[in-house]
């Protein structure tokens, strides 16, 4: 066991050189929330509270960039979901309402509320899930290249997606991605059906707090129809795209995807 603690310990290493994805000035909790894992990496300071919620087959550490951008405006975390990344995996594979649930009380656990939820892929459904069952905890949402599109709601369907996407991406999200979707452990066939029985559209009438969706102008996997589609079911939203970017837009130079959450906060 300890031997393959070794190995990962080095393997990621190498893949944090190649992608620069390591951050200074950060600290890693692992917290338990009902019998459910989170590993919680906090930096930055300040009032405001950015909450970094991942997508399927990933974890927090593709957040690296986008961390870097936000921390000198606020405190940032970025979370490891249970079963994804270096969290444990859960006994039975919750629903994403349930890892709503889970993240709302680990907010409350530390006291905090009213903070900018920035959701990506899977992760923009359990942000949107956070902010319609537990509005009092959010000030603003993101939904950042968000699933699922009901055109595509099927395993085949994502992944075809996906795979179509990677053309249009950079070496270092290919060697990020595959470390965290084999991370993702052997139940991932599990996760995926959690999103997909998740019907974001017959949430998002019920989203009042402000709401921004965002989406690289080459996302293969959240079309621009699709984000069209979002947009108008939500009370408040509104759609920004950020061109020459494809779904994995925080991972691929952060910076611009970082100055419209901030502008879109200070609105």
């Amino acid at each position: 066991m300890a031997d393959d603690e070794g190995l990962e310990d080095a393997v990621d290493d190498i893949v944090d050189a190649i992608t620069s994805t390591s951050v200074e000035d950060s600290t890693v909790s692992t917290v338990s929330v009902q019998g459910a894992q989170f590993v919680v990496e906090a930096g930055g300071s300040g009032p405001t509270l950015f909450l970094l919620i991942h997508g399927i087959g990933m974890g927090r550490r593709v957040f690296a960039d986008l961390r870097a951008q936000l921390s000198a405006y606020g405190r940032v975390w970025a979370i490891d979901l249970p079963g994804y990344g270096e969290a444990a995996e859960p006994a039975r594979t919750p629903t994403l309402e349930r890892v709503a649930d889970l993240i709302a009380e680990l907010l409350e656990s530390r006291g905090e509320e009213r903070a900018v939820v920035i959701g990506h892929s899977m992760g923009a459904q359990i942000a949107l899930e956070l902010a319609v069952r537990h509005p009092s905890l959010v000030s603003h949402l993101v939904l950042a290249g968000p699933t699922v599109d009901p055109a595509a709601r099927s395993v085949s369907g994502q992944v075809a997606r996906l795979a179509q996407d990677l053309f249009v991406e950079s070496p270092r999200v290919v060697v990020l991605g595959l470390r965290e979707y084999l991370r993702a452990g052997p139940h991932l066939r599990r996760k995926f059906r959690a999103m997909l029985v998740h019907h974001p559209e017959d949430v998002a009438p019920a989203a009042t707090v402000p709401t921004l969706v965002l989406r690289g102008g080459d996302d293969y996997v959240s079309t621009r129809r699709w984000c069209e589609q979002l947009v108008a079911l939500l009370p408040d939203g509104r759609l920004v795209e950020i061109d020459g970017h494809g779904h994995e837009t925080f991972i691929r130079d952060a910076a611009p995807a970082a100055s419209r959450i901030l502008e879109f906060t200070r609105d």
